[in-house]
Parts: C-alpha cells; structure tokens; sequence
C-alpha cells in the first residue's frame, strides 16, 4: 500500500505532467496545498522536495514554487515516466519518442542477449514467456510478464551500463506496454513476435533477435498510430 507521501507525490507528478501546473507558473503556497490535499504541511514540504529533485519544480525564496519546464525534468526518473504516461493525455510526441529510444536500445540488446546469455538466462527469458502467454489465455496479468520478459533480456547483455539503466528502461517499457495493451487484441498479436524472439536467443541467433524486435517495435508503432487515428476521429465528431 502506497503510503501518504507517495499517493501526493503520485497526485502532484501527474498534476504537473498533465499541464494543471504549466510551466512557469507558481504553485498554491504550502498551507493552502495541504488543506486541499487534507494532508499535513510537512507532507507538501516532503513531496515539494522530491520533486525538486526530479527537475519539476524550484524553490525561490520571497517568490515562491514554481514549476519548472519539461526540458529541465529528469525525463528518465521512473516516476516522471509513469505520471507523464498517466496525466490522462494522450501525447504522440512521448509515445514517437519511446519507440525512437526502443529502437535505439533493444535491436542491439536483443544481439547482445543472443551472443552472451547464460543457461539460466535463456530459461528466464523462456518463463518470462510463458507467462505472456499464459496471460493471453485469461490466466494472469499481461503487463508485468511483458515487463519481465525485456527485462530478462536486458539481464542477459551482461553490459554493466545496460544493467545500470535498467530501472529507467523498464519504466519507459512499463510505459509502452501498459498503452498498447489497451489496444483490442495487442498482446495476443504480438505474442508470436516474442515467441520469435525467444527462440532466436535461445538459439543463439543475433540476426534473428534482432529482426523480432525490429518487428515488435513497429507493431508498436502500427498499434500507436492506429490508436491515434481511432481518438482523431472520435474527438472529430459532433456533439
């Protein structure tokens, strides 16, 4: 259970992202956040801390809190991702810019994986698998079995960078997942795609690996475009 300074956090994050605070403007003094949030002080004073230290906001003495703009955010802090994703707008440049950085970081991963995994990984990637497809059928949660099959093969590069960008690529791929899965049909879709993907790290192939990500990704994208499309044509009608 989130606890009182995380659920504000969670609640100011995505207040931000969604454009309720714009950049530049000044935020409702501490005492009047804290009455509107039925929270304490110290509470506002917390959460006003950590999104400093996200780059969202700055503190100015005699001026106030005022929200800073998104250039200057800590655009891979797994949060900023998170509310960015959940402030209830649909953003095609966040969504063109996380297929840009998928095709940057997992083609290459995905070869790496196939030339370096361990036994133990490729049964990790293999389970993580199953359990998309076990999830298809009805039977458990699709999202965080996604999310822990990339991450298995994130695992599997054996590269002490790759490894230490881990929390903020798994955020960004919750991100991904998490809006594509609310397309109709997209995980059963693209179920054969990590099967392929699977087996060619399994087999050793880099090539292979490398073509079935290339080919999720631009289902992704396939899905995305369609998705928006789909919210074009809903907002065009009249009322």
């Amino acid at each position: 259970m989130a606890t009182l300074h995380r659920r504000v956090l969670n609640q100011m994050g995505e207040q931000i992202c969604s454009g309720k605070f714009a950049p530049g403007e000044i935020l409702p003094a501490e005492p009047v956040l804290a009455e509107q949030m039925q929270v304490s002080r110290i509470t506002i004073r917390e959460t006003m801390k950590s999104l400093s230290a996200k780059g969202m906001l700055e503190v100015r003495r005699r001026y106030g809190t005022i929200v800073l703009p998104r250039s200057q955010w800590q655009l891979f802090d797994p949060d900023v991702i998170t509310w960015r994703a959940r402030a209830g707008t649909f953003d095609p440049g966040l969504i063109d810019d996380l297929m840009e950085l998928r095709l940057i970081i997992e083609p290459n991963a995905a070869k790496l994986a196939a030339k370096r995994a361990t036994d133990d990984d490729r049964k990790a990637v293999r389970r993580a698998y199953k359990a998309m497809e076990r999830a298809v059928a009805g039977n458990g949660e699709y999202v965080p079995a996604d999310l822990a099959f990339h991450g298995a093969i994130l695992t599997a590069c054996h590269n002490q960078f790759v490894q230490q960008m881990q929390n903020a690529l798994s955020a960004i791929l919750r991100t991904s997942f998490e809006l594509s899965s609310e397309i109709a049909g997209g995980p059963a879709r693209s179920l054969p795609m990590h099967e392929a993907l699977c087996i060619a790290i399994e087999q050793g192939d880099p090539e292979a690996a490398e073509q079935a990500v290339l080919t999720l990704i631009r289902r992704a994208e396939k899905d995305f475009e369609d998705r928006a499309a789909l919210n074009s044509t809903v907002n065009e009608k009249p009322a």
